[in-house]
């Protein structure tokens, strides 16, 4: 891709963002926001789902010895 290619994309993305109504971009803004991982996931990847998952078991164990 030459550099006039990118720059004429970037351009028309620019102005399509800009020509969307404002209510319209903080909508697709908070969908996005609202779309992503959680922020351990995200960064971390599945291991503290897991470690968080056997956390919860042991201490469900550890309840019902205790009732």
């Amino acid at each position: 891709m030459s550099m006039n290619d990118y720059i004429k994309f970037m351009t028309q993305q620019f102005v399509s963002y800009m020509d969307s109504p404002k209510e319209e971009r903080k909508e697709k803004r908070q969908q996005k926001k609202n779309q992503k991982a959680p922020f351990l996931n995200r960064w971390f990847g599945v291991l503290p789902l897991g470690v968080t998952l056997l956390y919860r078991k042991a201490s469900d164990k550890q309840s019902k010895k205790q009732a």
